[in-house]
């Protein structure tokens, strides 16, 4: 998926301090070429919705690849080159290298073909991140210092883990596995040792297995509770499709679990969700943050984009969602809607910090993740959304803050979205 500033460093670490602390744990279709042909009918209809709103093909094509350049290339960038053959994606706040932005990192880089950038990356996340041995063996540390190299926490966030899978199997149908790296097999590599927690070490699968949604972390108490953000039911279709490991109807039905999921988890009335909640869908509380729709939550309408146009499998609900949300954001200003709120609309006591400010923002994040429920929102105002993404810089605030990372990469993978760039990638047919 995860780390918008500091804060949210010291939640994660503070997460596994309090686990082994205080928490005792409680206890298909195959990659066949001829079979994945389909007619266009039947295809994912990937709209551009940026076309629709006015603006034409250049000029839609310049600001995505404008958004990548910035975010990898540029003066400002979070992508960073080792030698001939490895490359990592930085917090660069605070200076760490973690799972959610490798694996953003590859996951743009597969969408938008840029294998080098992908390779780099995925060699970089196997040489410091991923355990080689013992109960976390196939699992990734989290959060490590590109600098010293040295992990800053052994434990696994599971939505590195959840893109680190799912852009392997989409670089195996684009690539083939022989070019160097054999994405399928890693993939597989990952989801065999997932298969194989179970409690040794206090480290679980990253799925919970009994109630089939994602854990918060494969180990000790947080595999007991979820992220919302974390819950991308297209991700497991996708896995039923390629990762032919014998669990495709498991991942199928944590597909409709997690839509059904977020039934629970998004306020009736404003579509707000927790950054944290149990499997019930109920805020979890936490001794460091109270409930609150905050930085990781920011996803969550990207993701129902996402399963919305990949699967369409819940179009009641997530159309009725999509409205919700964005009238409430409208509700606040669409110029002015800040960043965190009460699961009811309210401002909260608490403001997560970010950076060396706590205050309440416009964050372009969430002006990129709110615009893409506009695929999903039969309402034609919604456009205005997408105008006001449109019309979004990536650059500091007024207050002097930028979060080229967190802020840059919800941009960027907004403006694909938006732009219908963020595809299913299946073998090619010969």
């Amino acid at each position: 998926m995860c780390k918008k500033n500091e804060s949210r460093y010291w939640i994660k670490f503070s997460v596994f301090a309090i686990i082994f602390i205080l928490t005792t744990p409680i206890l298909v279709i195959g990659q066949n070429k001829k079979k994945t042909a389909k007619t266009e009918s039947e295809r994912p209809q990937y709209r551009n919705l940026f076309k629709e709103a006015g603006y034409n093909h250049t000029a839609i094509d310049k600001k995505v690849a404008k958004a990548y350049y910035d975010v990898f290339e540029g003066p400002n960038k979070v992508y960073f080159e080792e030698g001939d053959s490895l490359g990592y994606v930085s917090d660069v706040k605070n200076k760490d290298a973690r799972t959610e932005g490798m694996s953003y990192g590859m996951m743009v880089a597969v969408q938008l073909d840029k294998k080098e950038v992908f390779d780099r990356l995925w060699r970089w996340s196997v040489k410091y991140m991923q355990h080689q041995e013992g109960p976390r063996e196939g699992y990734f540390a989290w959060s490590v210092d590109p600098k010293t190299k040295k992990q800053n926490s052994p434990g696994s966030a599971s939505d590195g883990e959840l893109y680190y899978i799912t852009s392997l199997l989409f670089a195996s149908n684009k690539w083939g596995n022989n070019t160097g790296i054999d994405y399928y097999k890693e993939a597989r590599r990952i989801l065999d040792a997932m298969w194989k927690k179970d409690g040794t070490g206090k480290i679980y699968n990253i799925i919970n297995t009994e109630h089939k949604q994602i854990s918060f972390v494969p180990e000790g108490g947080g595999y007991n509770w979820t992220d919302p953000s974390y819950h991308v039911p297209a991700f497991y279709e996708i896995w039923a499709l390629y990762a032919k490991d014998g669990h495709e109807q498991f991942y199928k039905e944590c597909a409709e679990v997690s839509r059904n999921f977020l039934h629970k988890a998004c306020h009736p009335v404003t579509g707000l969700n927790s950054d944290y909640t149990e499997f019930s869908g109920e805020p979890h509380p936490t001794p460091w943050m109270p409930p609150g729709f905050r930085y990781d939550s920011w996803r969550v309408p990207m993701n129902v984009a996402m399963d919305y146009t990949w699967y369409g499998k819940d179009k009641e609900w997530q159309e009725d969602y999509a409205r919700r949300f964005q009238n409430f954001l409208r509700s606040k200003g669409l110029d002015t809607f800040e960043d965190q709120f009460n699961l009811d609309g309210s401002t909260p006591e608490f403001i997560l910090q970010a950076g060396p400010v706590k205050k309440l923002r416009h964050s372009i994040g969430l002006v990129g993740t709110a615009a893409t429920a506009s695929l999903v929102n039969k309402d034609k105002t919604s456009i205005d959304f997408v105008h006001a993404l449109w019309n979004a810089k990536l650059e500091p605030y007024e207050d002097g803050y930028f979060d080229p990372y967190y802020d840059g990469l919800m941009y960027l993978f907004s403006l694909m979205h938006l732009s219908g760039k963020y595809q299913i990638i299946v073998p090619e047919v010969k």
